[in-house]
């Protein structure tokens, strides 16, 4: 579900619905659950998304979680998802480390974009406390979707290698380059979102010759439709859609350099 609140505040910086009283009841014991799993770790724990929005849908929604430095975060991901699959239909942690915040890289100043707007602090020390509003404009969006290309060349290789389902890679496809196009649409509008529905419908108005294939990613991403490998291997040609809003984010916006690692 979009946020909306999101968008850019007063003072032009970016604006979000992300906080804690606004988490449905229904997922309380999710939480909960989810902070005793940091125990005395040291590790930090966020919520962001839908449930922090206070938009998920009990029971068709997943549940997002970044952790910083956790060491198991992938067997806390699984244990809360089969514990709680009467209440949402996923719970996803997301694995990074401290180290990642520090420096001037874009792949920095996303995680920190990211960590200050939209994600809800749970547990542990909490670094985003110290981090400043950030204005909405083309360097935060190249912080957040920047590393696009990375991901293209990533996806390329599971598709030649066969290791993933297409209906999967699919879906991971469509909402990366989605978020991307919303990057776009930010920028040329001047305005701040991260709506992937909304990013199709503007961006269709703009270049309406890759309205198609959007929608293509879309219905991947967001209606449930699983592609099969042709059209997902179609979709990471070099001249396929992934490859055109590639082309158009490094031209208005700019690309992470090789030297930052995409996750």
């Amino acid at each position: 579900m979009s946020d909306p609140v999101e968008g850019v505040a007063a003072d032009g910086t970016i604006r979000t619905g992300a906080r804690r009283d606004r988490v449905p009841p229904d997922f309380e014991d999710v939480l909960r659950d989810a902070v005793a799993s940091v125990g005395g770790s040291g590790a930090s724990l966020y919520l962001y998304g839908s449930v922090a929005t206070g938009t998920a849908r009990p029971g068709s929604s997943d549940m997002d979680l970044l952790s910083i430095d956790l060491a198991d975060a992938g067997t806390v991901a699984q244990r809360l998802s089969t514990r709680y699959a009467d209440r949402c239909r996923g719970v996803e942690v997301a694995a990074a480390a401290s180290g990642e915040l520090a420096g001037d890289t874009d792949a920095a100043y996303g995680l920190q974009v990211f960590l200050r707007h939209y994600c809800v602090h749970l547990a542990g020390p909490d670094p985003a406390a110290a981090l400043p509003r950030y204005p909405a404009d083309a360097r935060a969006a190249r912080g957040l979707n920047g590393d696009l290309s990375h991901h293209l060349r990533r996806w390329r290789q599971s598709v030649s290698s066969g290791t993933e389902h297409a209906d999967r890679l699919g879906v991971r496809v469509g909402r990366k380059t989605l978020l991307a196009v919303a990057g776009l649409v930010s920028v040329h509008d001047r305005t701040w979102t991260t709506d992937r529905s909304l990013a199709v419908r503007r961006w269709s108005e703009i270049e309406p010759e890759l309205s198609g294939r959007l929608g293509s990613l879309h219905r991947w991403a967001l209606e449930g439709q699983a592609p099969s490998r042709q059209e997902v291997e179609h979709a990471l040609d070099s001249d396929g859609i992934v490859a055109a809003v590639v082309e158009r984010f490094s031209s208005l916006i700019g690309l992470w350099p090789d030297g930052d690692a995409g996750t």
